[in-house]
């Protein structure tokens, strides 16, 4: 895992990345009321999801026209902090921690709805692929010009 993410206080601005509302539903929870931890990946990509597509970026399931969607997992690491203990509106502060030629590596926290508080945090490792070869590929130049605006300042 990266170093901590700063928490927003609220009603602060995110100092870096972007914070996407989520919804988490009972069937979520596992059988003793928490948020299974299976889930907290999958929230975090459809709030990946939905940041990209506000980007212009579509994910058609069609691998030769999926362009900069036609990525694969290389690591996952998140830590889980505080137990989300029911249904309602959460939210997932996402950033770039880098931005390279043919992968990226994303930060995320899982947190409450304004950011206050972080649930869970972690990184994702991607690599762009060729969907012809299903080799290493370059970002193109718009996907590199929208991941800028994500990246987290040095620090």
């Amino acid at each position: 895992m990266t170093a901590a993410a700063p928490e927003a206080p609220a009603g602060h601005p995110l100092p870096y990345g972007r914070l996407i509302p989520v919804t988490v539903h009972f069937d979520d929870l596992d059988a003793l009321g928490l948020l299974h931890n299976a889930r907290y990946p999958v929230l975090v990509e459809r709030a990946w999801s939905e940041l990209w597509q506000q980007h212009g970026f579509g994910f058609a399931g069609d691998w030769s026209a999926a362009g900069d969607a036609c990525n694969a997992v290389r690591e996952l690491r998140i830590g889980y902090e505080v137990p989300v203990t029911r249904p309602g509106a959460y939210a997932v502060h996402l950033w770039l921690e880098r931005l390279g030629t043919t992968g990226l590596t994303y930060g995320f926290r899982f947190c409450s709805a304004d950011g206050s508080v972080t649930f869970a945090s972690g990184t994702r490792v991607l690599v762009r692929l060729d969907a012809a070869t299903l080799r290493p590929a370059p970002w193109s130049d718009a996907f590199r010009a929208a991941g800028r605006e994500l990246l987290r300042p040095a620090h």
